[in-house]
Protein backbone atom coordinates (compact mmCIF):
# COMPACT_ATOMS: atom_id res chain seq x y z
CA UNK A 1 0.00 0.00 0.00
CA UNK A 2 1.31 3.42 -0.96
CA UNK A 3 1.78 5.75 2.01
CA UNK A 4 -0.27 8.93 1.95
CA UNK A 5 1.47 12.25 1.50
CA UNK A 6 2.79 13.68 4.76
CA UNK A 7 2.32 10.54 6.85
CA UNK A 8 4.10 10.99 10.15
CA UNK A 9 6.72 8.67 11.58
CA UNK A 10 5.38 6.19 14.09
CA UNK A 11 1.73 6.50 13.01
CA UNK A 12 -0.08 3.44 11.67
CA UNK A 13 -1.26 3.26 8.08
CA UNK A 14 -4.86 4.34 8.69
CA UNK A 15 -4.53 7.42 10.82
CA UNK A 16 -5.85 9.91 8.28
CA UNK A 17 -8.15 12.65 9.54
CA UNK A 18 -10.98 13.49 7.13
CA UNK A 19 -11.98 17.11 7.67
CA UNK A 20 -15.46 18.03 6.44
CA UNK A 21 -16.38 21.61 5.53
CA UNK A 22 -19.87 22.58 4.33
CA UNK A 23 -19.36 25.60 2.05
CA UNK A 24 -22.18 28.02 1.32
CA UNK A 25 -21.61 31.68 0.41
CA UNK A 26 -18.14 31.46 1.93
CA UNK A 27 -15.92 32.90 -0.80
CA UNK A 28 -14.85 35.68 1.56
CA UNK A 29 -13.45 33.29 4.17
CA UNK A 30 -12.79 29.88 2.65
CA UNK A 31 -9.16 30.40 1.55
CA UNK A 32 -8.16 31.49 5.04
CA UNK A 33 -9.89 28.45 6.52
CA UNK A 34 -8.12 26.13 4.06
CA UNK A 35 -4.76 27.70 4.84
CA UNK A 36 -5.24 27.15 8.56
CA UNK A 37 -5.87 23.45 7.85
CA UNK A 38 -2.84 23.32 5.54
CA UNK A 39 -0.70 24.75 8.36
CA UNK A 40 -1.45 21.85 10.71
CA UNK A 41 1.55 20.22 12.37
CA UNK A 42 -0.19 16.86 11.85
CA UNK A 43 -0.12 16.35 8.10
CA UNK A 44 -2.01 13.11 7.44
CA UNK A 45 -5.35 14.66 6.59
CA UNK A 46 -7.74 15.19 3.72
CA UNK A 47 -9.99 18.23 3.43
CA UNK A 48 -13.43 17.64 1.93
CA UNK A 49 -14.94 20.95 0.83
CA UNK A 50 -18.62 20.34 0.14
CA UNK A 51 -20.04 23.30 -1.80
CA UNK A 52 -23.72 23.35 -0.94
CA UNK A 53 -25.32 25.04 -3.94
CA UNK A 54 -23.79 27.81 -6.01
CA UNK A 55 -24.80 30.90 -4.09
CA UNK A 56 -21.48 32.62 -4.83
CA UNK A 57 -18.04 31.96 -6.31
CA UNK A 58 -16.89 29.61 -3.53
CA UNK A 59 -16.37 26.64 -5.87
CA UNK A 60 -14.33 28.74 -8.30
CA UNK A 61 -12.21 30.16 -5.49
CA UNK A 62 -11.49 26.63 -4.21
CA UNK A 63 -10.61 25.34 -7.71
CA UNK A 64 -8.18 28.20 -8.23
CA UNK A 65 -6.60 27.49 -4.86
CA UNK A 66 -6.27 23.80 -5.75
CA UNK A 67 -4.57 24.62 -9.04
CA UNK A 68 -2.14 27.04 -7.44
CA UNK A 69 -1.14 24.68 -4.61
CA UNK A 70 -1.37 21.26 -6.25
CA UNK A 71 -2.21 19.62 -2.93
CA UNK A 72 -4.01 16.32 -3.49
CA UNK A 73 -5.33 16.35 0.05
CA UNK A 74 -7.87 19.02 -0.97
CA UNK A 75 -11.07 17.52 -2.35
CA UNK A 76 -13.87 19.63 -3.81
CA UNK A 77 -17.38 18.17 -3.82
CA UNK A 78 -20.09 20.29 -5.46
CA UNK A 79 -23.82 19.94 -4.90
CA UNK A 80 -25.72 22.04 -7.42
CA UNK A 81 -28.75 22.32 -5.15
CA UNK A 82 -28.59 23.95 -1.73
CA UNK A 83 -29.55 21.14 0.66
CA UNK A 84 -28.30 22.53 3.96
CA UNK A 85 -25.34 21.93 6.25
CA UNK A 86 -26.51 18.57 7.59
CA UNK A 87 -26.78 16.92 4.16
CA UNK A 88 -23.55 18.59 3.03
CA UNK A 89 -21.68 17.19 6.04
CA UNK A 90 -23.25 13.77 5.47
CA UNK A 91 -22.06 13.78 1.86
CA UNK A 92 -18.56 14.51 3.12
CA UNK A 93 -18.88 11.76 5.70
CA UNK A 94 -19.55 9.09 3.08
CA UNK A 95 -16.88 10.40 0.71
CA UNK A 96 -14.26 10.45 3.48
CA UNK A 97 -11.34 8.00 3.41
CA UNK A 98 -9.93 8.61 6.88
CA UNK A 99 -10.35 6.79 10.14
CA UNK A 100 -11.05 10.03 11.99
CA UNK A 101 -13.79 12.54 11.16
CA UNK A 102 -13.38 16.20 12.06
CA UNK A 103 -15.44 19.24 11.19
CA UNK A 104 -14.65 22.88 10.58
CA UNK A 105 -17.11 25.51 9.43
CA UNK A 106 -16.13 27.49 6.35
CA UNK A 107 -15.34 30.67 8.27
CA UNK A 108 -13.66 29.21 11.36
CA UNK A 109 -9.92 28.88 11.96
CA UNK A 110 -7.71 26.25 13.61
CA UNK A 111 -4.54 26.71 15.60
CA UNK A 112 -1.59 24.90 13.90
CA UNK A 113 -1.38 22.15 16.55
CA UNK A 114 -5.12 21.46 16.70
CA UNK A 115 -5.12 18.05 15.01
CA UNK A 116 -1.87 16.88 16.61
CA UNK A 117 -2.96 17.69 20.16
CA UNK A 118 -6.48 16.39 19.68
CA UNK A 119 -5.33 13.06 18.25
CA UNK A 120 -2.83 12.63 21.07
CA UNK A 121 -5.55 13.32 23.62
CA UNK A 122 -7.94 10.93 21.88
CA UNK A 123 -5.37 8.14 22.05
CA UNK A 124 -4.52 8.87 25.69
CA UNK A 125 -8.19 8.63 26.65
CA UNK A 126 -8.97 5.82 24.20
CA UNK A 127 -11.90 8.01 23.28
CA UNK A 128 -14.37 7.84 20.40
CA UNK A 129 -15.50 11.46 20.68
CA UNK A 130 -13.28 14.43 21.57
CA UNK A 131 -13.87 18.18 21.50
CA UNK A 132 -11.73 21.18 22.49
CA UNK A 133 -11.90 24.68 23.87
CA UNK A 134 -12.19 27.64 21.54
CA UNK A 135 -12.09 31.43 21.34
CA UNK A 136 -14.62 33.83 19.89
CA UNK A 137 -13.31 35.91 16.98
CA UNK A 138 -14.57 38.94 15.12
CA UNK A 139 -15.49 39.10 11.43
CA UNK A 140 -11.81 39.41 10.48
CA UNK A 141 -10.90 36.24 12.36
CA UNK A 142 -9.12 38.09 15.17
CA UNK A 143 -9.59 36.55 18.60
CA UNK A 144 -11.57 38.64 21.07
CA UNK A 145 -9.88 37.15 24.12
CA UNK A 146 -13.11 35.42 25.19
CA UNK A 147 -12.07 31.76 25.52
CA UNK A 148 -14.62 29.03 26.14
CA UNK A 149 -13.27 26.39 28.51
CA UNK A 150 -14.65 22.88 28.32
CA UNK A 151 -15.18 20.16 30.94
CA UNK A 152 -13.00 17.02 30.93
CA UNK A 153 -15.93 14.92 29.84
CA UNK A 154 -19.65 15.02 29.13
CA UNK A 155 -22.25 12.27 29.35
CA UNK A 156 -25.63 12.48 27.68
CA UNK A 157 -27.42 13.96 30.68
CA UNK A 158 -24.62 16.45 31.26
CA UNK A 159 -24.59 17.49 27.60
CA UNK A 160 -28.31 18.31 27.72
CA UNK A 161 -27.48 21.00 30.27
CA UNK A 162 -24.15 22.05 28.78
CA UNK A 163 -24.11 22.61 25.02
CA UNK A 164 -20.51 23.78 24.99
CA UNK A 165 -19.47 21.29 22.28
CA UNK A 166 -18.69 23.42 19.21
CA UNK A 167 -18.75 21.82 15.77
CA UNK A 168 -15.36 23.08 14.59
CA UNK A 169 -13.68 21.42 17.60
CA UNK A 170 -15.15 17.91 17.25
CA UNK A 171 -13.37 14.71 16.22
CA UNK A 172 -14.75 11.15 16.01
CA UNK A 173 -12.99 7.79 15.67
CA UNK A 174 -14.92 5.64 13.19
CA UNK A 175 -13.35 2.46 14.57
CA UNK A 176 -15.23 3.11 17.79
CA UNK A 177 -18.38 4.69 16.36
CA UNK A 178 -19.68 3.24 13.06
CA UNK A 179 -19.88 5.78 10.27
CA UNK A 180 -23.62 5.34 9.84
CA UNK A 181 -24.06 6.48 13.45
CA UNK A 182 -22.41 9.81 12.56
CA UNK A 183 -24.94 10.97 9.99
CA UNK A 184 -26.40 14.29 11.08
CA UNK A 185 -30.19 14.50 11.30
CA UNK A 186 -31.78 16.97 8.92
CA UNK A 187 -33.12 19.37 11.54
CA UNK A 188 -32.06 22.74 12.91
CA UNK A 189 -29.03 22.48 15.21
CA UNK A 190 -28.21 19.18 13.55
CA UNK A 191 -24.75 19.16 15.08
CA UNK A 192 -26.00 19.30 18.68
CA UNK A 193 -28.63 16.68 17.84
CA UNK A 194 -25.84 14.37 16.62
CA UNK A 195 -23.74 14.88 19.74
CA UNK A 196 -26.72 14.00 21.93
CA UNK A 197 -27.59 10.93 19.88
CA UNK A 198 -24.03 9.59 20.10
CA UNK A 199 -23.90 10.23 23.84
CA UNK A 200 -27.36 8.75 24.38
CA UNK A 201 -26.03 5.48 23.00
CA UNK A 202 -23.49 5.29 25.82
CA UNK A 203 -20.42 7.10 24.55
CA UNK A 204 -18.68 9.82 26.53
CA UNK A 205 -17.38 13.06 24.98
CA UNK A 206 -13.91 14.00 26.24
CA UNK A 207 -13.03 17.68 26.40
CA UNK A 208 -9.49 18.92 25.76
CA UNK A 209 -9.49 22.25 27.58
CA UNK A 210 -7.14 24.09 25.27
CA UNK A 211 -7.96 26.98 22.96
CA UNK A 212 -7.38 25.40 19.54
CA UNK A 213 -10.11 27.00 17.42
CA UNK A 214 -11.21 30.51 16.51
CA UNK A 215 -14.99 30.74 16.20
CA UNK A 216 -15.65 33.61 13.82
CA UNK A 217 -18.93 35.39 14.50
CA UNK A 218 -19.68 37.90 11.72
CA UNK A 219 -22.63 40.18 12.23
CA UNK A 220 -26.04 38.73 11.34
CA UNK A 221 -24.76 35.16 11.56
CA UNK A 222 -27.29 32.47 12.49
CA UNK A 223 -25.60 31.76 15.79
CA UNK A 224 -25.84 35.42 16.80
CA UNK A 225 -29.64 35.38 16.51
CA UNK A 226 -30.53 34.79 20.12
CA UNK A 227 -34.26 34.26 19.66
CA UNK A 228 -33.64 31.69 16.95
CA UNK A 229 -31.13 29.92 19.22
CA UNK A 230 -33.77 29.70 21.95
CA UNK A 231 -36.29 28.19 19.53
CA UNK A 232 -33.77 25.68 18.22
CA UNK A 233 -32.66 24.39 21.63
CA UNK A 234 -36.26 24.12 22.85
CA UNK A 235 -37.27 22.15 19.75
CA UNK A 236 -34.33 19.83 20.27
CA UNK A 237 -35.44 19.07 23.82
CA UNK A 238 -39.07 18.55 22.94
CA UNK A 239 -39.00 17.07 19.45
CA UNK A 240 -35.61 15.48 18.85
CA UNK A 241 -35.12 14.13 22.39
CA UNK A 242 -38.78 13.80 23.37
CA UNK A 243 -38.21 15.27 26.83
CA UNK A 244 -41.16 16.25 29.00
CA UNK A 245 -41.95 19.93 29.53
CA UNK A 246 -40.56 19.97 33.12
CA UNK A 247 -37.39 18.15 32.04
CA UNK A 248 -37.00 20.51 29.07
CA UNK A 249 -37.40 23.56 31.30
CA UNK A 250 -34.83 22.17 33.76
CA UNK A 251 -32.22 21.61 31.06
CA UNK A 252 -33.08 24.85 29.28
CA UNK A 253 -32.34 26.90 32.39
CA UNK A 254 -28.84 25.42 32.59
CA UNK A 255 -28.35 25.95 28.86
CA UNK A 256 -29.39 29.61 29.07
CA UNK A 257 -27.13 30.31 32.04
CA UNK A 258 -24.10 28.75 30.37
CA UNK A 259 -24.85 30.39 27.02
CA UNK A 260 -24.83 33.80 28.67
CA UNK A 261 -21.60 33.03 30.56
CA UNK A 262 -19.82 32.01 27.35
CA UNK A 263 -20.57 35.38 25.77
CA UNK A 264 -19.79 37.82 28.59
Amino acid sequence: MRARRGRQVGVSMNETVSIIVPVYNAEKYIVETIEHVAAQTYTDWELLLVVDGCGDASAQVIREYQRSRGDGRLRLLVQEENVGAARARNKGLWEANGRYIAYVDADDLWMPEKLEKQLQYMREKQAAFVFTGYEFADGQGVGTGKVVHVPPQLTYKEALRNTTIFTSTVMFDTRRIPREKLEMPVIKSEDTALWWRVLREGHVAYGLDQNLVLYRRPQRSLSSNKLEAVRRIWNLYRRAEGLSVPCSIYNFCFWAWRAVRRRI
